[in-house]
């Protein structure tokens, strides 16, 4: 926990002293008056800040019975607000990079849009219809703008140019693109803000001073006082035995996986995927929800093994090695599982678009195909998932 504290720290400093949005305009580009683009690093700063954060907040998960119970409570909610927070505005630009890939991908495009970085900057100006009913050409659709603009934490971008290869495109996927670049370019632009406003607000300056306290002194819970908190102590440190509450996040894990239909997911083409396709309810779709726990439960179990790895260093035994490993089991299955909900995510933003009344029928047929292509997406990661797992751990040194 010190040891994310500290970097946490680090990733503020370095987001200080990138000046962001202190700048001044220098050249064509910059999308307002006496700005300029943003460093890189400020971007790397942001979401190392999240990192962080997101680390923290799931150790104190796992290990919150040896910790001080009133400062516990108080971090967790504050953490998870920062973190979820500072991740809204990445999450649409890659949702809607995704989007538009796999468009091309379905329009059998000879060349896909080049990626767009996440601290790209959408067009400045659009009209604010959400129809797309009037005649035009493929071209001309492809080439509308965005509803406003869309910066990374840390100040406006240059703005980027309409993709070149978007004309190739069928009508109905061309205007469908415009509508989704409309929709979470808008989204953005709110998360923008928000993570804006947290990072110049009291409540972050407020967990930042706790964090910061967090650097250097974990408060640990005083043995025969569980509601006062204690200065670990070079003798009480060591003796602090982490691997059963370890053990106890690895066991709601695989209880969560075995709950998990990994029978059904164990085909490679599975008609679930399209199963309440066309449900009015606008929420994610509900057979998600029991995969999205286990993405959540095999990120903190992964935390315990490090924290694990960390108490151990200091050992003269081989605690230290034995868990100072890569499971490569683990990493495939998160990395299986963050498919799984990005394609969750971006099927219901394409569900949601094609609710948007008015649109063209093109334009609806587009978004339903690439809302199934999505579907499928996400049975490809649940298959991916319990294949993996299915294997024996496989350890790196």
């Amino acid at each position: 926990m010190r040891a994310q504290a500290t970097e946490f720290l680090r990733a503020l400093r370095r987001h200080r002293e990138s000046g962001a949005g202190t700048g001044t305009q220098s050249g064509p580009g910059a999308s307002g008056p006496g700005r300029t683009a943003p460093p890189a690093d400020d971007v790397d700063a942001v979401r190392a800040l999240r990192r962080a954060a997101r680390r923290i907040s799931g150790t104190l998960h796992t290990f919150q019975p040896l910790l001080d119970a009133a400062w516990a409570e108080e971090m967790r909610p504050e953490l998870a607000w920062l973190s979820g927070t500072l991740a809204m505005e990445h999450a649409y630009a890659s949702r809607l990079e995704r989007l538009l890939q796999a468009l091309h991908r379905l329009s059998g495009s000879s060349a896909f849009p080049a990626p767009r970085p996440a601290d790209r900057t959408a067009g400045a100006t659009a009209t604010t219809t959400t129809t797309a009913t009037t005649a035009a050409t493929a071209t001309t659709a492809a080439t509308a703008t965005t509803a406003a603009a869309a910066t990374p934490v840390g100040g406006p971008a240059p703005a980027r140019p309409a993709s070149p290869d978007r004309g190739s495109l069928t009508v109905g996927a061309a205007k469908a693109g415009a509508l989704l670049d409309r929709q979470l370019t808008l989204a953005r632009t709110r998360a923008h803000s928000t993570a804006l406003q947290a990072l110049g607000s009291s409540r972050f300056h407020a967990v930042a001073d706790k964090i910061a306290l967090l650097a250097s002194e974990v408060p640990l819970r005083a043995p025969g006082r569980p509601d006062r908190a204690a200065a670990p102590t070079p003798e009480a440190t060591p003796s602090l035995d982490l691997r059963p509450l370890a053990a106890a996040a690895e066991e709601r894990l695989t209880d969560a996986v075995t709950a998990l239909p990994l029978v059904a997911a164990g085909s490679p083409y599975n008609a679930q995927a399209l199963v309440h396709g066309l449900s009015p309810d606008p929420a994610p779709h509900p057979q998600d929800a029991p995969w999205h726990q286990v993405r959540l439960l095999l990120r903190l179990h992964r935390y315990a093994l490090e924290a694990l790895a960390g108490a151990g260093a200091g050992n003269d035994g081989n605690t230290g090695n034995a868990v100072n490993t890569v499971d490569v089991r683990l990493l495939a299955a998160g990395e299986a599982l963050d498919r799984h909900r990005d394609a969750s995510e971006a099927a219901a933003a394409a569900a949601q678009a094609a609710r948007t009344p008015r649109i063209a029928p093109a334009t609806a047929y587009a978004l339903g195909v690439l809302h199934a292509d999505q579907r499928h997406e996400v049975e490809a990661a649940r298959y991916a998932f319990q294949h993996c797992w299915r294997k024996e751990p496989i350890r790196l040194p």
